[in-house]
């Protein structure tokens, strides 16, 4: 399933255009994206929890030389179904 085709399901089951259903998916993922970008995780009961991971820094390898490539530490999201 796509974004049109979630946005589509949305507006069927709860009766809304498909314009106010895409704002209202619009608003949620802004505000999952906000949340995550304060590193607060986001849990919905019943479907998952959304958070963010240390990611080590590592040694990478440019696949195109082979040459080592310093990779370096981040943070990362990631979902854990519920």
């Amino acid at each position: 399933m796509n974004k049109s085709e979630l946005i589509d399901a949305v507006a069927g089951s709860a009766d809304l255009p498909k314009a106010a259903a895409g704002r209202a998916i619009d608003a949620m993922i802004d505000a999952i994206t906000g949340s995550l970008k304060k590193t607060e995780p986001v849990v919905l009961v019943g479907f998952g929890t959304f958070a963010t991971k240390d990611r080590a820094a590592r040694t990478g390898r440019n696949p195109r030389t082979g040459v080592a490539v310093q990779v370096p530490e981040k943070l990362v999201p990631y979902f854990k179904s519920g």
